[in-house]
């Protein structure tokens, strides 16, 4: 049975449930408003938010202006998969937990890192990717080599990222900005000394830009785990993300859309 039925059967038989074994004013609750899961299956319908100029995760197509990349893809398979059409919100990186908070969106797609203080805030979905984050500086540098070399240096970074939270954590000064390509133009321009982001985002900067004159000065050791962060008090909902991620994994559509857009598989740990 596909997963959307499934999910429509579970939906149907919790609603029974909670008819025959809550209080009346909780029936009424309920009736009204349902769990998240149910109120976006009868919508027919689930808003996701993202950045949409981070690529290869999201960013529009130079020649048709068609906004794809990994992130847009998973979003569309996961409706899919619960049977729902998916309405995209473009916001800055800055403004998308903001925008999960109030409801603007059921969920963020956007390469977003498992971290202990977000879990504590948010629920997370299975991972559906790893990050290995690279510490990036102009060609002619030869002061920073290492993260430790980070101690008092400039760094400039998307406002509130783990990227700018890792650069802290090694003693530099940050700034934040509000995409990749910000950051890079800033080191190259000398107004910070460095930046961090994840390596495939900045191979596919060189890609576009191969004379860009910036290098790799350091890989962190750990991947991070980058998985699709909910609101939490709504289990039914993220369970259904999860199981959609799980159903990409075995039948190797979240393989496909890997090497499609970072030409590597970053599914596997």
């Amino acid at each position: 049975m596909k997963l959307a039925n499934l999910l429509k059967t579970a939906a149907m038989l919790t609603a029974v449930c909670l008819t025959a074994c809550s209080s009346p004013a909780e029936q009424a609750r309920v009736e009204q408003e349902g769990n998240l899961l149910e109120r976006i299956q009868q919508k027919g319908e689930m808003t996701v938010g993202l950045e949409g100029d981070w690529a290869p995760w999201s960013y529009h197509d130079t020649a048709t202006n068609e906004l794809v990349g990994f992130d847009t893809e998973v979003a569309q398979k996961i409706g899919e998969k619960l049977g729902v059409k998916v309405n995209v919100v473009e916001a800055p990186w800055e403004s998308l937990f903001a925008g999960l908070d109030s409801e603007r969106y059921d969920m963020v797609v956007n390469g977003v890192d498992i971290t202990e203080e977000r879990s504590q805030k948010y629920d997370f979905s299975e991972p559906y990717a790893y990050n290995h984050t690279v510490l990036i500086v102009r060609n002619d540098n030869e002061d920073i080599k290492s993260f430790d070399d980070l101690k008092d240096k400039n760094t400039v970074n998307s406002i509130g990222s783990t990227y700018m939270e890792l650069a802290e954590q090694f003693g530099a000064k940050t700034t934040g900005v509000s995409t990749l390509n910000d950051t890079l133009q800033n080191v190259i321009d000398k107004r910070a000394d460095a930046t961090l982001n994840a390596e495939v985002s900045y191979l596919d900067y060189l890609s576009e830009h191969p004379d860009a004159p910036v290098k790799i000065a350091a890989t962190y050791d750990d991947a991070t785990k980058v998985a699709i962060p909910t609101r939490k008090g709504n289990p039914e909902f993220t369970e259904a993300v999860s199981n959609a991620i799980k159903e990409m994994k075995e039948s190797g559509e979240l393989k496909s859309l890997s090497e499609k857009y970072f030409k590597s598989d970053i599914t596997e740990e």
